[in-house]
C-alpha cells in the first residue's frame, strides 16, 4: 500500500494503486481498464468523484455532458469541475440532463447516446441521478452496443421500478410493507371487469401480448391487466385517465385506513426515489383507533391531489407514461436501513448497512455504518460498561442486520445484479420490511467504502489478488470485465463511517436555492469533502470562484465524511469538520449548524442511539422553541442587572469598604464580553444551542429551579469558544474569535485553576470548590496567599451565573425531555408531533418574508405553478375568495413541489406573477394583491423590549 495526499481533499488518505495494468501479476494486469472511455453523464460530487476515479485507474478517454441551463439560465453555476477538465473536446453540451418532459426525455436519450458513439466513447457513467435507473435508457445504451456503467436493463426491470422490486421481493421470500403494488391494473379492471372485455380492449388497440398470456385461462384479471397495460406502454398509449386512477387510488386508500386503523398511508410513483414522488397521508387518523366512515372518506379526499403531484414530480404524467403508483401502510416508528450490494450477475455480495433515518421530506440529511464488526464491538462495551438495556437493543439490530444482508444478497442474485445497488428496508424493534431497491450507486457511497474494502483473489494463486476500495471503481471494472471478476472478499477497513449531506436549505431545513459561495475554508485534517470541486480554487489565480447555487436540481451542495475505530469516535470527527467549516456568501442559506448541533445532541446522549424517520420534524420543532424562548432575552441588560446586584451585595457584605463594590465592578466591567459574545451565538442560532445544551448536560443540575454547576464554569467558558470555533486566532477577523484582552483573561482563569488542581491533587471541581469554600487556609498556602486565592476565585467566576441561564432556557422549553433511553430508542415528547405547532415553530426559525399587509410574497425562491398539473385549474384567479389553509400556488425549488397554503383567508385583487407557469421567483417576490378579511395589528416595540426585560429579570432571579 501507499500513502499520497488526495488531491480533491488535500487529505491524506491510504489506497491502492487502481491502475492494474502496472502490476506484476499477469492475473491482475488481465483485469486492467485503462482502455475503458467512459462518458459521464451526471452532475455534482459524483461526477467529480468519477473523474477522479476515472483518472486513478488510468482512463484517459473520458467525457463529460454540460448543462447549458447551468451557464445560461443559472449564471456562476457553471460545473466547477471544467478546472478539472480543461479539454474542450471532451466536454459535450446538452440543454439540461434529462428533459422537461418524456419526450424531451427520448430526445435527450438519442443525443446522448449519439454524442457516445461520434466521440469514441464506449460506455456510459449516471452516477446515481435518475437516469442512472431509468430501464428505457439503459436498454437504449446496450441496443446501441454500448455498456453502461451499472446495472444492465433487465435488472433495472426486475429491481428497479418499485412495483417489480415488490414482487420479486415476495417470490423470493423477503418481508414486505403491507400495501398494494398495481392500482393501475385494478383501474383498468375496474374499467374492464372480465377477461373478454381487457381480450377486446387489447384487440382494439392493436397491442401485442404474449402467446401465453392469451393462452393462460388460470391468469388473474389483475395480472392479464398488468400484461395489456405494459404492451400499452411500449406503443404509447393510455388506456384509463388520470381522474380514473386517482379514484381507484382513492378507493384504495379507503380500505387501508379501515384494514389498518390508527396509520396513515404513502403513495409512492414506481419510478420515484432521493425524496422524489412521494407523499403521506392520513394524519388526521393517527390517533382515531376506530375510526368512523366520514372520518376515513375526509382523511381519504386527499389521495387525488396527491396522486397528482407525485405523478407531476417524477414526470410520469405524459401520455403513454406508467402512472403506477404503490399504496402502502407508512410504518410509522420505523428507521431507515439500508443495504450496499455488488454484484457481476453470478454472485453478489454485501458491504454492510448505514442508516438513513435522519431525514426531512424523505430525503436524508446525516448517514452512519452499521456493520456487523461495529455492532459487535459496540455490545462488548456495553456489556464492559454494565448497560444491559442497550446490549439487548443492539443485539436483536445485529441480528436484524444480518438477515437484512443475507436477504439483499439473495435478492441481487435474484435480479442478476451486475453492478452497484442498494437493498433498502425499514426496521421496526426486531423486524425489518424490504421497501425497494435502487438500481444505482447512492449518494451515501462512501460511508460503506470507510467501513470495507473489496478483495479478489485469483482461484488458482490465494497470494494473487487485488483491492478495490472505491465502489466507482468497482462497477468500472465490472462494466469492462463483468463475469471475469471472481467474487470478492470483503475486508474491514474503518470501524465506522458518518456522512454529513450539506444542503443549501435554511434554519427549518427547507430549500433555499439561489445563494452564491464566495468562501469556504479548506478542509481540515480527518475530512473527505465531496463538493463537486467548489472548494477547488482558480489554478491561475489561486483565489475562490464564486459559485451559484442553482434552484434547478437537489439541494445538496457537499458531502462531507469522516471515520473512525467506532461511531462515537466518527461522529466527533464529524462535529469537528462541521464546528471548524466556514461559508460566506450571498443570500447564503445552508444546514451546517443544523448539522453540528444535531451530531453533538447525539455525542451527548448516545451515539448508538435509534432514531426513527419521525426524528427530525419533532427535533426542528423543539429547536424551535429554543429559539422562541432565546427571543424573549437580553444578555446586555442582563449582565448590567448582575452589575447592580453584586453592587448590593458586595455592600452589604463589606458596608465599611467602599472599595471592595468598586473592585468587584471593575472585575465585572472586565468580564462583560468574555461572558455575553458567546451566549448571543448561542441564544442567535438554537441549532447551536441545542448541541451546547446536551454536551454540557453533565455539568449541571437545577436543583428547586435554580443552575447549579458541576463542574468549572470557567472551564466551560473555554469549551464553548472551542465549541463555537471562536478560539483566540490573531490571523481571523476579530469579529469571528475571542478578543485578544477577553482572551488573555480567560487563559490566567485556565491557569489559576489548573495550578490549583495540581495543588491539590484533584480535578474535580465540586470537591475543589468545597475546599476554596473554607476559611482556613488549605494545604501549603498561607493565610495571605489563601485570602488572595478565594479573593481570585470569586473574582474569575464572578459574572459566569449567566451561562446558567443557558440550562433554564432548556429547562422552560422542556428540552431534557426529548432523549435517548436506556435501551437505545428515542423518546419524544407527544406534544412535539403537533402539527400547528410545528408550522409555528418553523416560522420562529425563519420568520416569513417580509411583505405589506395587501400582498402575498414567494416563501423561497423556485420556480412557479400555479395549478396541481397540465390541464388543471388553477388555484385561485382574480376576484376569488381564498380561505385559510387553501392551496394558492406550488413552488418548484431543488426538485421539491411545494404547495403553499394560504395563512390567513381573503381575496385575490390581483395576480402579480408575470410569465405563467414555469417562471423563476425570488423570495419574497410580491405574487398577489390581496384584500385580508381581517387587519393586521403590528405589535409596539416598546412592548417587545419591556417584556424581554421582564423576562430576563426573572431568569436572572434564578440563577443569582
Amino acid at each position: 500500500m501507499t500513502q499520497t495526499v488526495d488531491y480533491y481533499t488535500h487529505n491524506p488518505m491510504i489506497h491502492r494503486d487502481r491502475r492494474l495494468g502496472t502490476s506484476p501479476s499477469e492475473w491482475v494486469r488481465s483485469f486492467a481498464s485503462e482502455d475503458l472511455k467512459p462518458l459521464i453523464v451526471c452532475r455534482g460530487p459524483i461526477r467529480k468523484e468519477a473523474m477522479d476515479v476515472f483518472e486513478e485507474m488510468g482512463i484517459t478517454h473520458y467525457g463529460i455532458l454540460l448543462s447549458e441551463k447551468d451557464s445560461i439560465v443559472y449564471p456562476n453555476a457553471l460545473a466547477p469541475e471544467l478546472r478539472q477538465l480543461t479539454d474542450p473536446t471532451r466536454v459535450h453540451r446538452v440543454p439540461d440532463y434529462t428533459g422537461a418532459s418524456k419526450e424531451e426525455r427520448v430526445e435527450r436519450i438519442g443525443q446522448i447516446i449519439q454524442i457516445a458513439l461520434d466521440n469514441g466513447y464506449d460506455s456510459i457513467f449516471a452516477g446515481y441521478g435518475f437516469m442512472a435507473e431509468d430501464e428505457e435508457f439503459v436498454a437504449a445504451i446496450e441496443n446501441a452496443g454500448l455498456s453502461f456503467i451499472g446495472p444492465n436493463s433487465r435488472t433495472q426491470a426486475d429491481a428497479g421500478k418499485k412495483d417489480e422490486a415488490k414482487r420479486t421481493a415476495l417470490e423470493v421470500g423477503v418481508s414486505v410493507t403491507p400495501g398494494i403494488n398495481n392500482v393501475t391494473a385494478r383501474t383498468l379492471v375496474k374499467k374492464h371487469p372480465t377477461r373478454d372485455k381487457l381480450l377486446a380492449l387489447a384487440k382494439a388497440e392493436g397491442l401485442t401480448l404474449d402467446p401465453s398470456v392469451l393462452k393462460d385461462a388460470k391468469l388473474s384479471l389483475e395480472d392479464l391487466a398488468d400484461q395489456i397495460l405494459y404492451a400499452s406502454y411500449e406503443k404509447g398509449l393510455d388506456l384509463y385517465s388520470i381522474e380514473e386512477l386517482c379514484a381507484q387510488v382513492q378507493s384504495e386508500v379507503e380500505a387501508m385506513f379501515r384494514e389498518y386503523p390508527g396509520s396513515r398511508i404513502r403513495l409512492k410513483a414506481i419510478g420515484g426515489g432521493g425524496g422524489k414522488g412521494q407523499r403521506i397521508l392520513g394524519a388526521s387518523l393517527l390517533t382515531a383507533k376506530n375510526p368512523n366512515d366520514k372520518q376515513v372518506k375526509e382523511a381519504a379526499v386527499e389521495a387525488p391531489g396527491l396522486v397528482r403531484e407525485v405523478l407531476n414530480e417524477v414526470k410520469a404524467n405524459g401520455v403513454g407514461d406508467n402512472k403506477n403508483v404503490l399504496i402502502e401502510l407508512n410504518i410509522e416508528q420505523t428507521r431507515h436501513n439500508e443495504i450496499q450490494l455488488l454484484g457481476n450477475g453470478e454472485w453478489c455480495v454485501s458491504l454492510g448497512g448505514r442508516d438513513c433515518s435522519l431525514q426531512m421530506h424523505e430525503q436524508k440529511l446525516l448517514e452512519v455504518s452499521v456493520t456487523q464488526e461495529s455492532l459487535a464491538l459496540a455490545i462488548e462495551k456495553a456489556k464492559k460498561a454494565g448497560r444491559k438495556a442497550e446490549v439487548k437493543a443492539l443485539e436483536s439490530d445485529l441480528k436484524v442486520l444480518k438477515r437484512m444482508e443475507d436477504d439483499a444478497a439473495k435478492f441481487g442474485q435474484a435480479v442478476g445484479l451486475d453492478s452497484a445497488s442498494t437493498f433498502e428496508c425499514i426496521v421496526d424493534r426486531d423486524r425489518y420490511y424490504f421497501m425497494e431497491v435502487n438500481t444505482r450507486i447512492q449518494v451515501e457511497h462512501r460511508v460503506s467504502e470507510l467501513c470495507y474494502a473489496l478483495k479478489f483473489t485469483n482461484p488458482k494463486n490465494k497470494s494473487d489478488y487485488f483491492v478495490v476500495e472505491s465502489l466507482v471503481e468497482a462497477m468500472a471494472l465490472l462494466a469492462r470485465h463483468k463475469k471475469r471478476l471472481p467474487k470478492p472478499e470483503r475486508i474491514p477497513r474503518f470501524g465506522a463511517g458518518a456522512e454529513a449531506r450539506l444542503n443549501a436549505t435554511d434554519c427549518s431545513l427547507s430549500p433555499h436555492a439561489g445563494g452564491m459561495i464566495r468562501y469556504w475554508s479548506t478542509p481540515i485534517e480527518g475530512e473527505i469533502r465531496d463538493d463537486q470541486g467548489i472548494s477547488l480554487v482558480n489554478p491561475d489565480t489561486g483565489m475562490f470562484m464564486r459559485y451559484k447555487v442553482a434552484g434547478a436540481y437537489d439541494s445538496n451542495i457537499a458531502l462531507l465524511l469522516t471515520q473512525g475505530e467506532d461511531r462515537l469516535d466518527s461522529y466527533c470527527a464529524l462535529a469537528k469538520v462541521l464546528g471548524r467549516t466556514t461559508l460566506r456568501g450571498t443570500d447564503l442559506a445552508t444546514n451546517l449548524e443544523f448539522h453540528y448541533g444535531l451530531v453533538n445532541w447525539f455525542i451527548g446522549q448516545n451515539v448508538m442511539a435509534k432514531p426513527t424517520t419521525r426524528f427530525v420534524v419533532p427535533y426542528l420543532t423543539l429547536v424551535g422553541q429554543l429559539k422562541e424562548e432565546a427571543n424573549k432575552l437580553d444578555t446586555v441588560f442582563a449582565f448590567l442587572q448582575l452589575k447592580k446586584a453584586y453592587a448590593k451585595r458586595m455592600a452589604e457584605q463589606f458596608p465599611d469598604d467602599p472599595q471592595a463594590a468598586k473592585a468587584m465592578a471593575q472585575i465585572l466591567d472586565r468580564k462583560g464580553t468574555l461572558v455575553t459574545r458567546p451566549m448571543d451565538r448561542l441564544l442567535a442560532d438554537p441549532h447551536l444551542l441545542s448541541g451546547w445544551l446536551s454536551i454540557n448536560k453533565k455539568n449541571f443540575s437545577i436543583e428547586k429551579g435554580k443552575a447549579q454547576w458541576l463542574d468549572n464554569p470557567l472551564t466551560i467558558l473555554a469549551d464553548t469558544y472551542e465549541y463555537l470555533n471562536m478560539a483566540f486566532d490573531p490571523k481571523a477577523p476579530a469579529a469571528e474569535v475571542i478578543w485578544g484582552h477577553d482572551n488573555e483573561l480567560l487563559q490566567k482563569g485556565l491557569r489559576f485553576y489548573a495550578s490549583l488542581e495540581e495543588a491539590f491533587g484533584t480535578r474535580d471541581y465540586f470537591k475543589l470548590n468545597g475546599i476554596l469554600q473554607k476559611e482556613k487556609p488549605q494545604g501549603t498556602f498561607s493565610a495571605t496567599q489563601w485570602d488572595e486565592i478565594r479573593a481570585a476565585h470569586t473574582g474569575f467566576e464572578a459574572g459566569l451565573e449567566l451561562l446558567g441561564i443557558l440550562f433554564l432556557v432548556a429547562e422552560n422549553t422542556g428540552f431534557w425531555g426529548f432523549r435517548v433511553e436506556d435501551d437505545l430508542e428515542v423518546t419524544i415528547p407527544s406534544h412535539l408531533h403537533d402539527p400547528d405547532l410545528q408550522a409555528r415553530m418553523k416560522k420562529i426559525l425563519v420568520p416569513p418574508p417580509a411583505t405589506k399587509a395587501d400582498e402575498i410574497v414567494a416563501v423561497c425562491g423556485g420556480m412557479y405553478y400555479s395549478q396541481e398539473a397540465p390541464g388543471m385549474p388553477p388555484f385561485v384567479v382574480e376576484g376569488m375568495h381564498f380561505e385559510k389553509g387553501q392551496p394558492l400556488y406550488i413552488i418548484e425549488v431543488m426538485k421539491m413541489f411545494n404547495k403553499v397554503n394560504a395563512q390567513f383567508s381573503g381575496t385575490i385583487d390581483k395576480i402579480l406573477i408575470q410569465g405563467g407557469d414555469g417562471t423563476i421567483v425570488q423570495k419574497g417576490q410580491p405574487l398577489f394583491k390581496v384584500t385580508p378579511d381581517e387587519k393586521f395589528v403590528a405589535v409596539d416595540p416598546e412592548v417587545i423590549e419591556r417584556e424581554r426585560r421582564e423576562r430576563t429579570t426573572a431568569y436572572l432571579k434564578a440563577v443569582l
